[in-house]
């Protein structure tokens, strides 16, 4: 578990804030089990580093001027244009407590049905997951190795091979292996030009006199 340093936030004011910034910091928000909303500032780069080692959703251990708190980043903002953060808040939780939580969904292998020329297309890039804090998967592994043309993974087929529950339905979708597209749109130009075909009115015989 990596540690993340943080200060208390006294200052409220738009230059309080501009100073904070300027420090190469931004504002966020400690709560939840046994902590009082806590406002706080933490270091952008340090988050950024610390987030790559933990995951989206692993634990972090979080010192507000040398009050640890075991906490998850529970939500954060970040500039559309420039790409700063701009806002985050964390979530203080029991190591043995569940949350559910979206869980990127990562695909292992090389589908035997792509190397026949058919197209791999995925439905479900993240799936929702309820696990002890301490035991929360960075991301869900999918292998498609095995997948030919016309075959699928669902949820259901998936559920039983991890320690921690699934929430989404067992028919949905993760991965599936189309046809090859360049076939797929040759027949369907075949059938729009025999539809056009079928359109256009015959020609009258011409009457004799």
């Amino acid at each position: 578990m990596s540690t993340l340093q943080a200060k208390k936030r006294e200052g409220f004011t738009r230059a309080a804030l501009t100073e904070i910034r300027t420090s190469g910091s931004f504002p966020a928000v400690v709560y939840g089990k046994g902590v009082e909303s806590k406002p706080v500032a933490v270091e952008e780069a340090e988050f950024i580093k610390t987030i790559r080692e933990v995951g989206r959703n692993g634990l972090i251990s979080l010192n507000v001027d040398g009050s640890t708190h075991d906490v998850i980043l529970q939500e954060y903002q970040q500039d559309p244009i420039k790409g700063f953060i701009v806002h985050a808040d964390f979530l203080a939780v029991d190591r043995s407590s569940e949350i559910t939580s979206q869980v990127r969904v990562d695909l292992e292998g090389e589908a035997a049905g792509s190397k026949e020329g058919g197209v791999i297309q995925q439905p479900l890039f993240e799936l929702n997951v309820t696990a002890k804090v301490s035991e929360f998967p960075e991301s869900v592994t999918v292998d498609v190795s095995e997948l030919v043309i016309g075959d699928s993974i669902s949820v259901g087929d998936i559920r039983d091979k991890y320690n921690f529950t699934i929430e989404n339905e067992d028919e949905e979708t993760i991965v599936s292996v189309l046809p090859p597209q360049k076939l797929e749109e040759e027949t369907e130009e075949g059938a729009d030009e025999a539809s056009d075909a079928e359109d256009v009115p015959a020609q009258e015989e011409p009457k004799e006199d």
